[in-house]
């Protein structure tokens, strides 16, 4: 497989005097087509790595190179026009638009692409029976349980068959079933497609049926897990200071 990001001493520093390290010196290879974990305690810098590979944050030093691609200082429309082609979002408040239904929330960032209204609803559609919900394409929110609406979360990341799927803590508010539900149909569309899935989680019920599982402690990867058939290979990079 081929690296399809890589990340060199990145580093972010928030505060104006006192200064709150949130990412010390990170080395990261992700590979085209992996199912990887991030896990670790609250201010660990967890989101905010996320925040860095999903364009949504600038770092304050070091490297991000996408498909070989150093984005880490690219303007703010090359970020806006990276995110919408090349990466999909599922967030813990699947954050859906109250006021349109299940297909129109779909539709959403393929219109925000310029894709037409015909084409953009035909793709929505297919998606949204992807997930499961061929039968709710006219629910709105507030007419569709807690996991029916992550599942619309899930076919609107994959609108436009983004290269990277985000998820950060998506199954968070889901109980059990549901939880399994949503990881399968990821796992499920990540071997027809071929598409990463990068996963912050509280949840090692979930992270230990990914490939790999990081481990980040003020700012540090300190621990890496990654998977050789049903057993997991352990390996200690470091502690944190």
């Amino acid at each position: 497989m081929s690296n399809i990001i890589e990340i060199k001493k990145l580093r972010k520093v928030y505060g104006d005097g006192v200064e709150l390290v949130a990412l010390d010196d990170v080395d990261l290879i992700i590979e085209e087509g992996e199912v990887l974990s991030i896990v670790g305690p609250s201010g660990s810098g967890k989101s905010t790595l996320l925040d860095m590979i999903g364009l949504l944050d600038t770092p304050t030093s070091g490297e991000i190179w996408l498909k070989g691609q150093n984005i880490s200082k690219a303007s703010s429309e090359e970020r806006a026009r990276l995110r919408n082609k090349e990466l999909g979002f599922i967030f813990q408040y699947h954050h859906l638009l109250p006021e349109f239904d299940a297909v129109e929330n779909v539709m959403m960032p393929l219109l925000i692409a310029g894709v037409d209204k015909k084409e953009a609803r035909h793709q929505a559609i297919t998606h949204l029976e992807e997930v499961g919900l061929g039968d709710r394409l006219k629910n709105k929110p507030n007419q569709l349980s807690g996991g029916q609406n992550q599942r619309v979360a899930v076919a609107r990341a994959l609108a436009g068959h983004p290269s990277i799927v985000i998820g950060d803590e998506l199954t968070g508010n889901l109980d059990s079933k549901s939880s399994d539900m949503i990881y399968e149909l990821l796992r499920k569309l990540n071997r027809q497609m071929n598409q990463t899935f990068i996963l912050v989680t509280h949840d090692m019920d979930m992270a230990e049926k990914t490939d790999r599982i990081l481990r980040l402690v003020d700012g540090k990867i300190v621990s890496e897990m990654r998977r050789d058939g049903d057993k997991f290979v352990s390996r200690d990079l470091g502690k944190a200071d």
